[in-house]
């Protein structure tokens, strides 16, 4: 049975394909059709799918296949493991021809990702990681920031999440950034250049699988919106959130979330 370098290999060397792809339609005005409340999608997204669903399944027809632009069925339950896939994640910032959009893949074994690749084409960043192998930027090692004081951390998120309906009581004090691209933001935080990232609204799991395991292996902590631990592959293919950084920043921010009452 192939290990997690195994599957990283096979998705490293598909994600740079699909930067190619990407790069061929990139500023070329593409086709772009509404998927509604989903947002939406272009030909290039499509093109990049049936490219990473053909080369991946042929490499490991016994894997199930979960992608944001694939319909999906109920057969990926059943299977020990299982490819997590968005195309293209920053969709709005491809059409409009922003740089930091991204392929996001991942594997996951029953429940937990093992392998995991992202990549930014337009910044010739790929980030990649197998489980209990680390995690690299361009193949060099990456690390979280050692950041302890909240009030010097800085946050991937949106204002949405900064509202004072999220918190218990005090809004944290921290400065906010932002990208476009769910799983470029989680690969920044692993990568060293953010102390944190959050999301408090449901979350598709293929935004974000390849990114925990960027930022685990990259020894920082990654959990839902309040604090439980990350399960891939679920019904819904959604979590409860994301809340993810180095350690001490994660503890602060977690310990002035509400708890859970849904």
């Amino acid at each position: 049975m192939p290990g997690p370098e195994d599957d990283l290999k096979l998705l490293r060397d598909a994600a740079l394909r699909a930067g190619e792809i990407a790069k061929q339609y990139f500023g070329q005005d593409p086709a772009v059709y509404d998927k509604g409340a989903e947002g939406p999608v272009t030909e290039a997204d499509l093109a990049i799918d049936v490219m990473l669903r053909e080369t991946l399944l042929t490499a490991r027809p016994d894997y199930g296949w979960l992608s944001e632009e694939t319909e999906d069925g109920p057969d990926r339950l059943d299977a020990e493991h299982v490819f997590i896939c968005d195309p293209i994640d920053g969709t709005r910032a491809f059409i409009e021809g922003g740089t930091s959009f991204s392929h996001s893949l991942a594997v996951a074994r029953n429940g937990k990702i093992t392998a995991a690749a992202v990549f930014v084409p337009m910044r010739d960043k790929l980030y990649t990681a197998a489980l209990g192998a680390g995690s690299t930027l361009n193949q060099k090692p990456l690390k979280v920031t050692e950041t302890v004081n909240l009030a010097e951390a800085t946050v991937l998120t949106t204002k949405a999440n900064l509202l004072a309906h999220h918190w218990k009581a005090d809004i944290p004090s921290v400065r906010k950034a932002y990208r476009p691209s769910l799983a470029y933001r989680m690969s920044l935080v692993g990568e060293g250049r953010f102390d944190a990232m959050m999301t408090f609204r449901p979350t598709w799991e293929w935004d974000i699988a390849a990114g925990a395991l960027i930022i685990s292996e990259a020894g920082g902590v990654v959990t839902d919106g309040y604090g439980q631990a990350l399960q891939f592959n679920g019904p819904a293919a959604q979590v409860n959130g994301v809340l993810t950084g180095s350690a001490a920043v994660h503890r602060a921010l977690l310990d002035l979330r509400p708890a859970f009452t849904g």
